[in-house]
């Protein structure tokens, strides 16, 4: 097993960690549905080119000291079969996805690894094709403090990403979700790129959307505030304008969306905790409608 790195799920995120990890010496292996030739990253400045060695079936590989699990939180089941061969006693399994709950997901797919240690990443990749990404911005990504942190930590060294330890993990993953409750859901929904963020309609949109997350992530032991939020929104304003999100990635696509991971997991805390949360229920029951609806119409 030595250090092997195997890395889940070709999307966006996926692909670039394999080029970043590969690039820094890292044997890393990506675990993939399509075979491609070699990873092609556009960054603001120049391209890429980076060999990554490709697996399409489980039974092409072993058991890995590290596996990144890099798919859609809805795809997370459908690992299973890699998961069974990756993961053995000797594993960590890192869980680089959006929202929270990372370790109920992912810890009943892999009983047997050593590890399954939830991640944060800070990260814009848009996959263009297989093998294809456009890098927008970002190369961040945060740990709990765990017996693990460290190694995987250093695993990262010699990359472009920042790890950071986070003592309080809980506060760092509502923070992003924040931002995700946001931007994925309008710019799926209004089919528009991250510019949409700076109209003063969506602002107001944000506000309020965030005005009800701060209170459910408080009673989810979030150490996150009002003025938190009014953070987030501000920081909504200043993004790439030409930059994306997941969702808006998969609908264009005309792939499920990941509403329910994102808006779902706020309005179910709601709903455990007793509050009120009206605009994300809208949200919610909007992207539910627009999710796999393809569009030419059909679904």
């Amino acid at each position: 097993m030595s250090d092997k790195v195997a890395i889940v799920g070709s999307g966006g995120i996926g692909g670039y960690l394999a080029a970043e990890l590969a690039e820094a010496g890292r044997p890393v292996t990506l675990c993939v549905r399509t075979a491609f030739d070699k990873l092609v990253v556009q960054e603001p400045d120049r391209v890429r080119e980076v060999t990554v060695p490709i697996a399409t079936r489980p039974d092409e590989v072993g058991p890995a000291r590290v596996v990144l699990l890099t798919t859609k939180s809805q795809d997370t089941a459908g690992t299973k079969p890699w998961l069974d061969r990756l993961a053995g006693p000797e594993t960590t399994v890192v869980v680089v996805q959006n929202g929270v709950g990372h370790l109920d997901r992912v810890q009943p797919l892999a009983p047997q690894a050593k590890a399954v240690v939830p991640a944060i990443i800070y990260c814009a990749v848009e996959r263009v094709s297989p093998g294809r990404l456009v890098h927008h911005t970002g190369a961040g990504l945060s740990l709990p403090e765990h017996p693990e942190g460290a190694f995987v930590a250093e695993l990262f060294s010699g990359t472009s990403f920042k790890v950071t330890v986070e003592a309080d993990f809980t506060t760092v993953a509502w923070r992003k979700l924040f931002a995700n409750l946001v931007s994925n859901p309008v710019t799926a929904l209004t089919l528009r790129r991250v510019r949409a963020n700076r109209e003063p309609d969506i602002q107001n949109l944000a506000s309020g959307l965030l005005r009800e997350a701060v209170l459910v992530a408080a009673a989810e032991g979030a150490a996150l505030t009002q003025a938190d939020a009014d953070q987030v929104v501000a920081w909504l304003g200043t993004g790439n304008p030409d930059g994306g999100t997941s969702m808006l990635y998969d609908r264009l696509a005309g792939r499920p969306l990941e509403h329910e991971y994102i808006t779902g997991a706020v309005v179910r805390a709601a709903e455990k905790h007793g509050i009120d949360v009206p605009l994300n229920r809208a949200i919610l029951a909007l992207c539910r409608a627009a999710s796999g609806h393809k569009l030419d119409g059909s679904y």
